[in-house]
């Protein structure tokens, strides 16, 4: 794995065991909310915990995104958190997430020198998209 960043990333329990290990194989962390905190815990929490773990949180909950936005009163306190936010079918989910993981870690490289350090990419079904 020379010259690879090792992402460590925080699955939210909605996203599928199979895209966990597709990370887990490429050489990177995993981190299940399962083995940290409680299921059912609130998103806030989620986010939190994934930032303090300084973790790249994966999720399928269209409410992460609105929760990690730069923008908005409120949310400025996930203002350093990483979202790989999963848009498209479950199933498909680990083959988009394989097909995207080289942009994923260059997205992660090329954030190094940010002062804010974090990325927000979301995979659909046809389309993976980038926000910087």
């Amino acid at each position: 794995m020379s010259g690879r960043p090792k992402l460590k990333l925080f699955f939210d329990e909605g996203v599928p065991d199979s895209v966990s290990r597709k990370f887990a194989d490429a050489g990177h962390e995993v981190i299940l909310l399962r083995d940290a905190i409680p299921t059912g815990s609130p998103d806030p929490l989620v986010c939190a915990v994934a930032q303090a773990n300084d973790s790249i949180l994966v999720a399928m909950d269209g409410d992460m995104r609105a929760l990690a936005s730069r923008r908005g009163v409120g949310h400025q306190r996930f203002r350093k958190l990483s979202l790989l936010k999963l848009s498209c079918h479950a199933p498909r989910a680990p083959e988009r997430v394989e097909r995207a993981m080289s942009l994923i870690e260059h997205e992660w490289t090329y954030s190094a020198g940010s002062t804010d350090r974090r990325i927000f990419i979301e995979i659909g079904n046809d389309v993976i998209r980038s926000f910087r």
